[in-house]
């Protein structure tokens, strides 16, 4: 892991037992109210796209929306959301998806994207992989290419960066907790 990687790392706080017991959530906030800690995150992905030909960056709601835009007004990219169900004023397509108890949704605006634009996806972090593979379900009907999906965080023993893949999408994350 390289030194800004695991300064990133080192800056998320773990809360033990939230939002229920046995669960350590991963607390991106404290990465956030760290400036340093904050550049570099944002710097790891701007290094990372920079001098690609990035139309959009296609941001999760909500914590996504703080990385995506960031590094869209970087790449010089316009800035898309994904929001949750309900949220969008225009015309929407919208794609559920499972949790563990039930399912969600999110939606896009039907002219979020032109056929053919590359896009990054972001979120702040892949755990079950749910929320990601629908917003990507949905950047591919409109016929938009995800160059990458990406986020700070991966928690792979969750197995959601491995579904990502699985639907034959690239993913880049920061740092991973794995068997953490």
């Amino acid at each position: 892991m390289d030194y800004f990687a695991q300064s990133i790392k080192q800056a998320i706080r773990t809360v033990p037992n939230w939002p229920k017991p046995g669960v350590d959530f991963r607390d991106i906030t404290t990465v956030l109210q760290d400036k340093t800690a904050f550049r570099k995150l944002i710097d790891a992905f701007v290094h990372r796209y920079h001098g690609h030909d990035i139309d959009a960056v296609a941001a999760v709601d909500a914590r996504g929306f703080i990385i995506g835009s960031a590094l869209a007004y970087e790449l010089n990219a316009s800035l898309v959301l994904v929001r949750k169900k309900g949220k969008l004023p225009f015309d929407t397509l919208v794609e559920d998806y499972e949790l563990e108890y039930g399912t969600a949704s999110v939606e896009l605006h039907q002219d979020a994207f032109k056929p053919g634009d590359k896009v990054i996806l972001v979120d702040d972090l892949i755990a079950t992989g749910g929320t990601m593979l629908a917003a990507s379900r949905l950047i591919r009907r409109i016929g938009a290419e995800i160059i990458e999906v990406a986020a700070m965080i991966d928690l792979p023993d969750l197995g959601g960066s491995a579904k990502l893949q699985e639907e034959g999408l690239k993913v880049y994350t920061v740092c991973s907790f794995e068997g953490e």
